[in-house]
């Protein structure tokens, strides 16, 4: 332990947090601009899914129309149910994950049937929040083309969020997304022979 450190007094707080609220406020106030957001979650880390449906109930409360397609896995019935609402659609497209369906003309078949559910979604007018989850992990796959799922997600219709998730997002669709958050794995406790746990993993 280092005792040279000494803890900053009362007014030495309150002069650095007065600082940091001058900052923060001048940020606030410069930033002007209002759009629909193209926000991606990546990186082998867990909380991709969770943090988009996180997301998801927030524009529910706030009574957007929303859409999710599920690529890939299909999961995650539980929190389909305990978001319920006449404003949610959710599509589960995939069958599983790729090593369990190992049938890439399938997966292929089922990826391209939730994009053409997501276009729709992206041109509803009155839809405003759309998550695509695990698109990233069909885009690494090449089940779809890169190029015409990033045109598609930067021309979409105004009025609507949209969060893609998966593990390695292509750097086409980083480069497009206004907001990009990489979710890394320090621990897990899987690697330690520890099953998935109702509330946690599903």
């Amino acid at each position: 332990m280092n005792e040279d450190h000494t803890l900053p007094s009362d007014q030495e707080h309150a002069d650095r947090m007065k600082q940091i609220q001058a900052e923060m406020q001048a940020r606030i106030a410069a930033a002007q601009e209002k759009r629909d957001l193209l926000i991606v979650h990546t990186g082998n880390g867990k909380g991709k899914s969770t943090a988009a449906f996180g997301m998801l109930a927030r524009n529910l409360g706030h009574g957007r129309r929303s859409v999710v397609v599920q690529f890939v896995k299909s999961g995650d019935a539980a929190v389909a149910r305990a978001l319920q609402s006449p404003l949610l659609s959710w599509h589960r497209v995939g069958e599983g994950f790729t090593w369990d369906t190992q049938n890439r003309a399938a997966d292929i078949e089922s990826c391209r049937t939730g994009w053409d559910i997501a276009l729709s979604a992206l041109s509803d007018p009155d839809v405003r929040f759309v998550v695509l989850d695990e698109l990233n992990v069909v885009l690494d796959y090449e089940y779809l083309p890169v190029a015409e799922v990033v045109a598609a997600l930067k021309n979409r219709a105004p009025g609507r969020h949209v969060v893609v998730t998966g593990r390695n997002a292509p750097p086409g669709l980083i480069e497009a997304a206004d907001l990009v958050t990489e979710m890394t794995e320090i621990k897990h406790p899987f690697k330690a022979g520890v099953k998935a746990q109702v509330g946690v993993e599903f």
